[in-house]
């Protein structure tokens, strides 16, 4: 990983030397800024104005400068999670315990030191549990005390551009998350080793990273780097802001290797390649994602190719009572004809975020077609009502089907059903004020022909709770 660091740093010092003529930092906003789940990409530089203070005390953690001028200062926070889960019959009744109870917190607190405009250390540490009611806590659901981000940032400033490069320990996120995300949804996020070059010159904004997934062990000070996974490539951004303020479009290859790898077909080394393209906007009521993705590379001797296509449309009725907003996603994701040729069809989402298709969590984004309907309203004073139903089935009766990380959940057999059940959810969220969020959640997954054939086949029942505070 420092090698690498190493690397990138070294190239864009030969390649813009320009760039060491420093300038000065972008203008800070006169507001507090929305808070990320990555939490680096907050920017408190406000505060160094008096007049932008309103005295409320998370004001003094935010900005503590450290020299006369304010130019260095340190901004200190944390997330704070408690979250209840409960199961009846999960994973369709198979397993060792499938009533599963348990209660997830976690700790996050971190501290960002700017030395002056151009250079940053930046830090966070994770505290993450779960109660023993489990039969097995896995690496997603505590970690104990351990680094969760660790990464030095430094700013080249040029004329018409601008590199940032930035190596370390860190949480990744691209696009939507649909290949690169946080796994936040569990307790523990998912972190990455490695180093990040980016270039932002005009509505342009370009990466080049090479990342290994950090390895979550149950005990403090324990995670280490997953040796035998790795993602780099180039991900492209263009701004489009005449289409809205939040539109763009995204181009980007990732490069995949994973030493020891599981599908249908077998195991193997897997090397493979994506290459995809995002449209995410918004105008009015409407907003959107869509995304398509080709595979391609080798999987032991068999060659692979897989594609996807991912949809999501909402419509908001800004001036109707409470606000209610209409939603359709739909995926179609490969997965392999045929478990006995030299050909891998199964789509692999790398590293996806938490809970790909809704509260349950079970059903991951490989060998699947669905329909995601989703309707929701503003209730005031902070609370929103959601509901959804999902509709699964095999993309390839030649293919089982996967979890969120890509473990297969089902052999395909003999099966030639199609069919793999129905989900419904209803979410209620309360958030009083900007720190603080509350929601419940249940929702249920009925079994389909396929589920009935291959095993266990109980309807599967899940209940959640969630209360964060963030400062």
């Amino acid at each position: 990983m420092k090698q690498v660091a190493a690397r990138i740093l070294v190239t864009a010092m030969l390649v813009i030397p320009a760039a060491w003529h420093a300038r000065a930092e972008p203008a800070a906003p006169a507001r507090p800024p929305a808070f990320t789940n990555w939490r680096y990409g907050e920017d408190y530089g406000y505060l160094r104005d008096p007049a932008h203070r309103t005295g409320d005390p998370w004001e003094a953690l935010k900005f503590v400068p450290l020299d006369g001028t304010g130019t260095i200062y340190a901004s200190f926070g944390a997330d704070l999670r408690l979250r209840y889960e409960g199961y009846r019959d999960n994973s369709w009744g198979r397993g060792p315990k499938p009533d599963d109870r348990y209660v997830w917190s976690r700790i996050m607190p971190y501290a960002d030191l700017h030395l002056g405009p151009n250079v940053r250390l930046f830090g966070q540490l994770i505290g993450a549990f779960a109660d023993r009611s489990r039969l097995t806590n896995g690496p997603v659901d505590e970690t104990g005390v351990d680094l969760l981000q660790g990464f030095a940032q430094l700013r080249l400033p040029g004329d018409g551009a601008t590199w940032t490069l930035q190596g370390g320990r860190q949480l990744v996120a691209y696009g939507s998350e649909r290949l690169i995300g946080l796994r936040f949804g569990p307790n523990v996020p998912q972190a990455f080793d490695g180093g990040i070059a980016r270039l932002e010159a005009g509505d342009w904004r370009v990466d080049g990273f090479f990342l290994r997934p950090v390895e979550n062990n149950l005990h403090g000070f324990d995670d280490r780097t997953d040796g035998g996974r790795r993602a780099a490539g180039l991900y492209a951004t263009l701004a489009l802001p005449t289409i809205g303020p939040r539109s763009g479009l995204d181009l980007y290859y990732i490069g995949y290797h994973r030493a020891l790898a599981r599908f249908d077909q077998g195991a193997g080394t897997e090397d493979r390649h994506t290459l995809g393209t995002r449209f995410f906007g918004r105008s009015g009521g409407w907003s959107w994602d869509h995304e398509a993705f080709l595979q391609f590379g080798t999987f032991g001797r068999s060659e692979i190719l897989a594609w996807s296509v991912a949809t999501s449309t909402r419509y908001t009725f800004a001036d109707l009572p409470l606000a209610p907003f209409l939603e359709l996603k739909a995926n179609a994701i490969s997965g392999d004809r045929n478990p006995d040729d030299r050909r891998l069809g199964t789509f692999n989402a790398m590293f996806p975020r938490g809970k790909y298709f809704g509260e349950i969590g079970l059903i991951g984004p490989s060998n699947l077609l669905n329909l995601h309907p989703a309707i929701g309203i503003d209730l005031g004073s902070g609370w929103s009502l959601s509901a959804a139903a999902v509709f699964y089935w095999r993309e390839s009766l030649g293919d089982g089907i996967y979890g969120n990380p890509g473990n297969l959940l089902r052999s395909a057999g003999t099966s030639r059903a199609r069919y793999i059940g129905t989900q419904a959810e209803a979410v209620l969220g309360w958030q009083p004020t900007r720190n603080l969020s509350v929601s419940a959640a249940y929702a249920v997954l009925e079994p389909g022909r396929f589920i009935v054939e291959t095993g266990p086949s109980k309807t599967v029942h899940f209940v959640g709770t969630d209360m964060q505070l963030r400062f």
